[in-house]
């Protein structure tokens, strides 16, 4: 076997995602989070288009975010506005010490559709996530509908076919790596052999 498959295997079972509600103080380094960000650029993607951006908030750059990203939530939620998600977003930004922003730049093959552009960056969030677990840092990826608008898009300074995806917290959990579980392999499988 080329690699320790036992210890990959506990890296994949141990994944998690991690609310940053969960995370203390301690700062993610930006060595560490360069290291993340390139393991998510090895994952596997159509004919080479690499189509994953990372916008990454750090120091200063979550200021920006913190005058930005709640006012977006409240631009665009209109009737449904809450002042709890209001301020949950806001101290986010203020108490984190990292952000990164998964953003797709679909290339320009037109023999590769959008959705594989979007499926190859969701893998290397799965990258991104098993190396966060390697690391003991919580990862989360959070999607809520403001991200997806054009406004966001133009704050990224995301070309006109591009798109945001979400965001993606890191931080040291406070407390114990939590557990999980998953229905067994036969639940979920249905093996065609004839």
């Amino acid at each position: 076997m080329k690699y320790n498959l036992s210890e990959v295997n506990e890296v994949i079972k141990n994944r998690r995602s991690i609310s940053p509600e969960k995370y203390s103080g301690r700062k993610v380094h930006r060595e560490i989070v360069e290291n993340i960000l390139t393991n998510a650029t090895w994952a596997p993607n159509h004919g080479m288009t690499q189509p994953w951006r990372f916008k990454v908030f750090m120091d200063e750059g979550m200021k920006k975010l913190a005058d930005f990203l709640p006012e977006l939530y409240k631009s665009f939620s209109g009737d449904d506005f809450s002042e709890k998600k209001y301020e949950k977003i806001k101290n986010r930004c203020e108490t984190l010490s990292v952000m990164v922003m998964i953003c797709v730049e679909p290339g320009e093959n037109p023999r590769i559709p959008e959705i594989e552009e979007i499926e190859a960056v969701a893998c290397g969030v799965q990258n991104m996530y098993l190396t966060c677990t390697a690391y003991g840092i919580g990862g989360f990826w959070s999607s809520p509908k403001f991200v997806y608008t054009r406004e966001m898009a133009d704050f990224l300074n995301l070309s006109e076919k591009g798109q945001c995806l979400g965001i993606f917290y890191m931080g040291y959990p406070e407390d114990e790596w939590p557990t999980s579980h998953r229905k067994p392999l036969e639940y979920v499988s249905e093996w065609i052999t004839e």
